[in-house]
């Protein structure tokens, strides 16, 4: 393996019809209020975030009602999430993405240049804005050379314990990624699809989803 298609987690997303209400979710389950992030002039999106750690964050993404709609479609699949908010997908970090790429789920899409104020970063995103494996595959994203994002966020306390991604071909994407990721504390469950998240926050030991 080179170390241009090594991966690391980056966040977790979580997706909602609003930030307001996918603060609210979070807010019941890790008794936490999510501070304010930006917006994606390209994606019509704006978002929360909060650091779990100096290199991982959890991320909360919605549509902006505000912003002019985007002449493709939505990350994230948001132009057709019509349901409660939800730990929706994770994503790992590559050096070189579009090497990555190569290695990835052929759904993943391609490497897309967006940005959130002075930031500016490469994600894959599909042209019709789904997920591989509605999120069970993680999303790729490519940061500048410099300081993670996640070390420039408002940090509460909390910290990634364990993320469970549960999926029927859970083992097909374990075999897939883990190769090629150096963390342990994700773990891989057949069965129907959801993402689990156990945070230390300072209320102890919580769940998200």
């Amino acid at each position: 393996m080179t170390n241009k298609t090594e991966l690391k987690l980056d966040h977790i997303t979580v997706v909602a019809r609003s930030l307001e209400e996918g603060a609210s979710h979070i807010k019941a389950l890790l008794d936490i209020d999510m501070p304010m992030g930006g917006s994606h002039p390209l994606m019509g999106t704006h978002n929360r975030l909060l650091s779990l750690g100096p290199d991982c964050f959890l991320e909360l993404i919605a549509v902006d009602p505000f912003a002019k709609a985007p002449d493709r479609p939505r990350w994230f699949n948001l132009d057709h999430f019509n349901a409660d908010p939800v730990l929706a997908t994770w994503v790992v970090g590559s050096k070189d993405i579009n090497a990555s790429l190569t290695q990835a789920h052929c759904d993943s899409g391609s490497a897309t240049h967006i940005t959130r104020g002075n930031l500016s970063w490469l994600i894959s995103i599909a042209d019709d804005g789904t997920m591989p494996l509605n999120g069970a595959f993680p999303t790729l994203i490519e940061w500048p050379e410099g300081p993670h994002p996640a070390s420039h966020m408002v940090d509460l306390g909390c910290r990634l314990h364990s993320l469970t991604i549960q999926h029927p071909k859970a083992l097909e994407i374990e075999a897939a990624i883990m190769p090629k990721l150096n963390h342990k504390t994700i773990l891989f469950k057949t069965g129907p699809k959801s993402i689990r998240a156990e945070i230390t926050t300072p209320s102890g030991m919580r769940a998200l989803w």
